[in-house]
């Protein structure tokens, strides 16, 4: 079998796009703003906010009155970060215990427990321990069979209505749907797709206000830059895909 060709990259040519503008660090907290699509720091936006309602990025305004309801935590970011900066994750959470010991009060579980346990579960592999304990498998499978049970319900829900603005599709017979915020467009089109039988949901375009709808965008993200201030349900049409010459 060949080997698969490697190339390594020096952390320095991306330092670019995993540091926050606004305090040259790297991205802790990564948080976006939902109209254009930077990045910063929460702490450093947050603050930033308090005076200003643009983006210290490319300075487009975020909104007039509320920027701060038009940002939202990156988790993705924040993995990509965490990944590729050794020590950095186990750092900040140190800081972050810290602080709170500090200040007397109880650290936070997902700070005190998330990377304890990772951490745990990585030595015993490298000494060779091998074998779980089985009480806490036991609750690890309950607790992974009780969030597989939840179906997304306890997330942020989205009442959408689902018309059809083609005369060579139908219209569902249930247009009025109500879903997790953190679907996304591609979702939608898997679903009305298989409702009206089509071949493929790659024949499908669904726009908001006239404006086609990218795959991977979230419900909530529609929402937030497409629905504004508008009242529920969010309003999306379906039709087929029209190729662009």
């Amino acid at each position: 079998i060949p080997k698969m060709l490697t190339r390594k990259i020096k952390l320095w040519d991306i330092n670019a796009h995993i540091t926050c503008r606004l305090c040259n660090g790297y991205l802790i907290d990564a948080t976006t703003v939902t109209e254009c699509l930077h990045t910063f720091c929460r702490s450093c936006l947050v603050k930033y906010l308090e005076e200003n309602n643009t983006c210290p990025t490319c300075r487009i305004v975020i909104h007039q009155s509320h920027p701060l309801q038009y940002i939202g935590h990156d988790r993705t970011m924040q993995d990509i970060v965490y990944k590729l900066v050794p020590g950095l994750q186990e750092a900040e959470m140190k800081k972050q215990r810290e602080f709170y010991h500090k200040l007397g009060m109880e650290v936070p579980g997902d700070i005190k427990g998330e990377t304890c346990s990772t951490k745990q579960h990585l030595d015993s592999h490298r000494n060779g321990e091998t074998k779980p304990d089985e009480n806490s498998n036991k609750e690890t499978s309950e607790e992974k069979q009780e969030e597989d049970n939840d179906y997304h319900r306890s997330d942020e829900q989205v009442s959408i209505c689902l018309e059809c603005n083609s005369s060579k599709l139908r219209g569902l017979k249930r247009k009025w749907i109500r879903c997790s915020a953190q679907a996304t467009v591609l979702h939608l089109k898997k679903f009305i797709a298989k409702k009206l039988n089509l071949s493929s949901f790659n024949e499908l375009d669904i726009l908001c206000n006239e404006e086609i709808l990218g795959k991977d965008h979230t419900l909530k993200f529609v929402v937030v830059t497409r629905w504004r201030f508008k009242k529920a349900p969010l309003l999306l049409h379906y039709r087929p895909k029209m190729d662009l010459l």
